[in-house]
């Protein structure tokens, strides 16, 4: 099939279609029985990620069962840390853990962002093996971690309530804050450049801890870096379809987001409401989003009416059907199926 026939690029290049494409953040995780059977055949979360043949599979599962208009590819957003030098690991139950860049000596152990793609090569390998094994009419989506938010897993060692340890380490040692966010920066682009070499037809840029900064923080760590990458990206690749997702932000700093960044789409959250968007966002750029993910799990009633009120209030602009946030372990299979069926039907 050729590019511009796949639905979700027409939208991303500002396509009103008479049905959105759907796709859903998380869609190849823990709800599903087969992604737990192969990541219990991968032994744990990182050699699931670093397996080419079983990360590919993840990423097709949900492709297999529900159709969805675009896969994402299977990773995670802190191996680019992990590549520069970082120690990783999982807690389960937890979540991540990573060694802490808290000094100028913990920033010293990190590599150049150009050294990353010997640790990162099996990502690469699934890329291509998708681009293979895709349906012809299925884009697939690279991504990565914004730096902000890869940024305060890195300081903190892990994630935390209200990103403290890395807002604390920019107003006490602004110099090294920022040589960690421009490492990251440039790994970014280093990694994501490499995924649309690899076949990525889309990139996305999770900065999931946007929330967490404001004013004029926003705009240097949050809008300014997305723009150099997005900026960067382009100069190969004039027409890449970029989306990014600044959870958390405010109305102004979405609006912010979206004049300055050079996206195409912008994924916003569960919380915001569907009328300011369409009014403030949607003349700019291709919206994504936003059905709350716990009705995944409620179902009933209530999945299918704001399924539906969601398609219609964003049915005058380009628009992808997403969750507002991804999908949680706890999500019902079936409720998924209905969700599709309810944005298909109209």
């Amino acid at each position: 099939m050729k590019t511009e026939e796949k639905l979700l690029l027409r939208a991303l290049r500002g396509e009103t279609l008479p049905v959105p494409p759907i796709w859903m953040m998380r869609q190849a995780g823990r709800y599903l029985p087969e992604y737990k059977a192969t990541r219990a055949e991968a032994g744990d979360f990182l050699s699931l990620c670093y397996n080419p043949d079983l990360a590919t599979e993840v990423t097709l599962q949900p492709i297999r069962r529900y159709g969805f208009d675009a896969a994402i590819l299977f990773a995670d957003i802190l191996l680019v840390p992990q590549a520069l030098g970082a120690d990783l690991w999982f807690v389960t139950g937890e979540g991540p853990r990573l060694s802490t860049i808290q000094t100028a000596k913990d920033f010293g152990k990190l590599g150049p962002a150009e050294d990353i793609h010997e640790t990162l090569s099996p990502i690469y390998q699934t890329v291509k093996n998708l681009r293979e094994s895709l349906p012809p009419e299925v884009p697939l989506i690279g991504f990565a971690g914004a730096p902000w938010t890869v940024a305060t897993y890195m300081i903190a060692g892990r994630g935390t309530p209200d990103q403290g340890p890395a807002l604390a380490l920019m107003a006490e040692n602004p110099a090294l804050f920022e040589k960690l966010m421009d490492r990251i920066t440039e790994a970014t682009i280093h990694y994501l450049s490499r995924q649309v070499e690899a076949g990525a037809e889309v990139v996305k840029l999770f900065d999931s801890w946007a929330g967490s900064l404001e004013g004029l923080a926003y705009a240097k760590y949050c809008t300014r870096p997305t723009a150099k990458i997005v900026s960067r990206l382009r100069e190969r690749w004039p027409d890449l379809p970029i989306i990014g997702f600044p959870r958390g932000a405010t109305p102004d700093g979405y609006a912010a987001y979206a004049k300055h960044t050079g996206v195409d789409g912008l994924a916003i959250g569960g919380e915001m409401d569907t009328d300011w968007a369409v009014k403030n966002l949607q003349p700019e750029v291709c919206i994504q989003g936003n059905l709350d993910q716990a009705l995944l799990v409620e179902g009933g009633p209530k999945l299918i009416s704001e399924t539906k009120r969601i398609v219609s209030a964003f049915s005058g602009g380009p628009h992808i059907f997403n969750l507002g946030h991804g999908i949680t372990p706890d999500a019902d299979p079936n409720n998924v199926q209905r969700m599709i069926d309810a944005v298909r039907e109209g």
